[in-house]
């Protein structure tokens, strides 16, 4: 059954009135610089190749620039959301143009004497084909010179093969520039998407709004860039060219391209880039109109506050008296010497400040969650709109401090080894009972108290799923809650788990293990992504090995399991009872579906040498990754 959404409660109505107080509303300057260089709107919609429309940009009409805040979005959001509804083909400065907000990630193209170079290509092929398209009719013809990716993100380089021709990267012709060495940008580019793929799918299907509407009272936008669209093509071609030191320089179309090396920032590889003939500067995900994650709320790395700082210093250092344009991979730029020496400095001293007071707390005693309750942002750095969490969130960002620095326990032993949420409920419903947690979330939920009813509900529909009373009425608190954040990430949760309490599990949109970024994996990586699905109590007492044979690379590795682990190795291995032969894709599949051997064997795909019962034994100790499981119940 589906539910239509509520209205905001007086409550909420109150609360995000309230909020404006919170914020410069009369500052406007961010709406002339979105609109400003736009060259051509999108044409039409966006479809994929099955005819479905993937982008319409009429779908949202509702985020008009003249639309006050509905009482059902924080005003702070859908002041953001504005802004990035307003999209198209701009030109930045001379040389240089974005197509902005057809995808959640910008596409950038630096023009120069014979050629194109392209800086990211956003998320999905049928956004950057389109966001090409545009450059070829207003813009140039020039060939593609290079692509650059500025980090490891899936939504910087999904879109490769709608901007580049693979064979062109193959051949030389067209190099693709990246940070890290190349095995290094590969092992986190596809390991970080892949290897937990499922959960961070599952989990960013929730932060992203991917299973919500798209008006006031869903998804509004996703705070850097315009709504996720689910079925689009991921792809992804390996770099060829890296950059591990600052100060390398590379002459592509005519212009220097100088690279400052960010490491363990907002991705594992990530740099900052400087064209010197255009003063045009990108810091890629470490400057925003946006404050951003320390720890993800779909699932990644923690990321170190302390090097967003120290690199943005050290870019001032280097160019912050030259740079007259700064341009990221997401929203809009940022013009003039002194407005890009403001952003730059204001966002350092955000994460320094963020960094510091979280250790600071830490050293006093306070746990993540009382810290994160405890620490807001000097009024100077707070009120800047591009400080504001619109990604990540100052609340989530203080406790990520702890992560990264102290680790996941927060120092209390009554959180050392606590009863799993399904017993700790049981436990506390038998103790409390169940209509007693449910007047108690009435209510809280009565009062306005979104945050308590949510939590004490919790504590029932984990007890007793099938309670509708308390499903029901916990989606009405998350619902609140989530027409009260300002974080769309935050606002994204809570909408979708109102919308799993009252409609159940909802089947995955998409899934960042594409078969492209599966088959692109380095051979070791993907014998880590076999060896996750491995069961490993199932798997203790066995026994075996296998060598693959990669014909397509001349490689053999050998696989054994164990102990109930697997390990792989190169080379060959002796008196081996199996070998598989072949191409890389094909033994890609026969390593996560081993039940495929026989018919790939049968067809000349690979070629079986040995004992081919081995592979039924392996296969019979997989485990399969459901990606509809629930998030909200047990």
């Amino acid at each position: 059954m589906t539910y239509t959404p509520k209205d905001a409660t007086p409550a909420t109505a109150a609360a995000n009135r309230e909020a404006v107080s919170r914020y410069d509303m009369d500052d406007r300057q961010d709406f002339a610089d979105a609109d400003r260089g736009l060259i051509a709107p999108f044409p039409d919609r966006l479809y994929g190749a099955d005819g479905r429309i993937l982008f319409d940009p009429a779908r949202f009409d509702y985020l008009a620039e003249d639309a006050p805040p509905p009482d059902t979005v924080n005003p702070s959001l859908w002041r953001q959301s504005q802004l990035i509804r307003k999209g198209g083909l701009y030109k930045v400065v001379d040389g240089l143009y974005q197509v902005r907000n057809n995808d959640i990630a910008n596409l950038t193209v630096v023009e120069g004497e014979d050629g194109l170079v392209v800086i990211d290509c956003m998320a999905a092929v049928e956004s950057a084909r389109q966001a090409m398209a545009m450059i070829r009719e207003h813009v140039s013809d020039k060939p593609v010179s290079a692509v650059i990716y500025t980090h490891t993100h899936v939504d910087h380089y999904g879109g490769v093969k709608g901007v580049v021709d693979p064979a062109d990267v193959a051949s030389g012709k067209v190099p693709v520039i990246a940070p890290g060495t190349l095995a290094s940008f590969d092992k986190h580019a596809l390991g970080e998407n892949v290897i937990v793929g499922n959960a961070m799918s599952r989990r960013a299907a929730y932060a992203f709004g991917s299973l919500l509407d798209l008006n006031a009272s869903g998804c509004v936008s996703c705070g850097i860039g315009i709504a996720s669209v689910p079925g689009v093509t991921i792809s992804y071609i390996s770099p060829t060219d890296p950059i591990t030191r600052t100060g390398t320089t590379r002459d592509l179309a005519g212009l220097t391209f100088e690279f400052l090396y960010a490491p363990d920032t907002e991705a594992p590889e990530e740099m900052h880039i400087w064209i010197p003939e255009l003063a045009a500067l990108t810091c890629a995900e470490n400057a925003n109109h946006s404050l951003h994650n320390i720890q993800t709320l779909r699932g990644a790395r923690t990321r170190d506050a302390r090097n967003f700082a120290r690199y943005l210093d050290e870019t001032l250092e280097r160019w912050g008296d030259q740079a007259q344009v700064h341009y990221g991979p997401h929203t809009w730029p940022v013009w003039g010497n002194e407005g890009v020496v403001t952003l730059l400095e204001s966002q350092r001293d955000t994460y320094k400040y963020i960094h510091d007071q979280a250790l600071r707390l830490a050293n006093k005693g306070w746990t993540p969650l009382e810290a994160a309750e405890e620490i807001e942002l000097p009024e100077e750095l707070g009120r800047k709109w591009f400080n504001r969490g619109y990604h990540g969130t100052l609340h989530h960002d203080v406790r990520a401090v702890f992560t990264k620095e102290l680790g996941m326990w927060d120092g209390d032993p009554v959180s050392l080894h606590p009863h799993p949420p399904v017993e700790t409920a049981r436990r506390f419903a038998a103790l409390i009972g169940a209509d007693r947690i449910l007047a108690e979330g009435r209510r809280a939920f009565e009062a306005g108290d979104y945050r308590w009813s949510a939590q004490i509900l919790h504590t029932l529909v984990f007890a007793e799923p099938g309670n509708e009373a308390a499903r029901h009425l916990q989606a009405d608190a998350y619902e609140q809650l989530g027409y009260q954040a300002e974080g769309p990430q935050w606002r994204g949760i809570y909408l979708t788990a109102a919308k799993e309490l009252r409609e159940g599990v909802q089947p995955a949109p998409f899934a960042t293990a594409s078969s492209d970024t599966v088959l692109a994996m380095p051979v070791d990586i993907l014998f880590d992504f076999a060896a996750v699905h491995l069961i490993g109590d199932k798997a203790a007492d066995a026994d075996l090995r296998v060598d693959f044979r990669f014909t397509d690379l001349d490689e053999t590795w050998t696989m054994r399991v164990r102990r109930g682990v697997l390990n792989a190795r190169r080379g060959a291995a002796p008196e081996t009872p199996l070998t598989v032969s072949g191409p890389k894709a094909a033994l890609a599949g026969v390593l996560l579906r081993p039940a495929t051997a026989d018919r790939l064997a049968r067809s000349g795909a690979i070629t079986l040498d040995g004992d081919p019962s081995v592979l039924e034994t392996y296969g019979g100790l997989l485990d399969e990754f459901d990606p509809h499981f629930p998030i909200v119940t047990p």
